[in-house]
């Protein structure tokens, strides 16, 4: 059953369609902001669930990255029958899924917000044990509640399984071998203080990609989700600015 609030949401606006990804654990609701800035701004927005999220954590256990990617392309194809350009805006694995995408689909443009290619030392991932191991067995999720957003915003669930965070590692490392195959115009977002992407991931996903075209907005007051933190209407405005001018090229 899906959580009351995580369904998945279309805004729809002009001819340059927008995917919008959610990250690991999260639901469509942390995306909404961001949707309603950028529908404002003349897109068409589509925001799908991945599969396993936006339902309980016994689902996503049970679902791996190729169900997470499938979710992604649906997306992409229900947006291709509705617009004829295609931009993707990820947040963490959603930004993962992003860079995937733009590797094997033809888009406009891809943002990637706290996209984690190195999770940061502080998230203990050096402890995770054996994938064996972790089958049924589940972790407490710690993200305080944002104040100053709606709360439909902080849904998400309270504990992640084990086995889906060894999916998220090996999914890290198709999207490293990835990279190259990204040429799509790419503008990169990340915070200074986000601990649980590291800021080293923004270097490397620039220096692999060989996209002509890259920009960059580092932020100094947010943490890891930089489209609803202190600074998100700077990364609403930049990301907008960012689509109109690569669908205007």
């Amino acid at each position: 059953m899906i959580i009351e609030g995580a369904e998945p949401f279309l805004l729809p606006g002009g001819p340059h369609g927008v995917l919008l990804l959610h990250g690991f654990t999260g639901m469509p609701p942390e995306m909404r902001l961001l949707a309603e800035a950028l529908h404002r701004a003349g897109h068409t927005v589509l925001c799908p669930r991945l599969a396993g999220h936006g339902t309980s954590p016994e689902d996503l256990a049970h679902t791996d990255a190729e169900n997470w990617y499938d979710s992604a392309l649906d997306g992409y194809a229900i947006l291709s029958g509705l617009v004829p350009r295609i931009s993707v805006v990820g947040h963490s694995m959603g930004a993962l899924l992003a860079l995937r995408l733009a590797a094997q689909k033809r888009v406009t443009g891809v943002v990637t917000l706290a996209a984690p290619i190195f999770i940061d030392e502080g998230r203990g991932m050096r402890h995770l044990p054996p994938r064996s191991a972790c089958i049924g067995k589940f972790h407490p999720k710690l993200r305080k509640s944002l104040r100053d957003v709606p709360e439909f915003c902080n849904v998400t669930y309270d504990r992640m399984p084990l086995v889906a965070i060894h999916e998220l590692v090996g999914f890290i490392e198709c999207v490293k071998m990835q990279l190259p195959k990204v040429r799509a115009p790419l503008f990169l977002v990340h915070s200074l203080h986000d601990r649980t992407a590291h800021r080293r991931s923004l270097r490397y996903i620039y220096d692999h990609a060989r996209s002509a075209h890259k920009e960059v907005l580092w932020l100094v007051r947010s943490g890891h989700l930089v489209m609803l933190d202190a600074e998100r209407r700077a990364v609403f405005r930049r990301t907008a600015s960012f689509l109109r001018e690569m669908g205007s090229v």
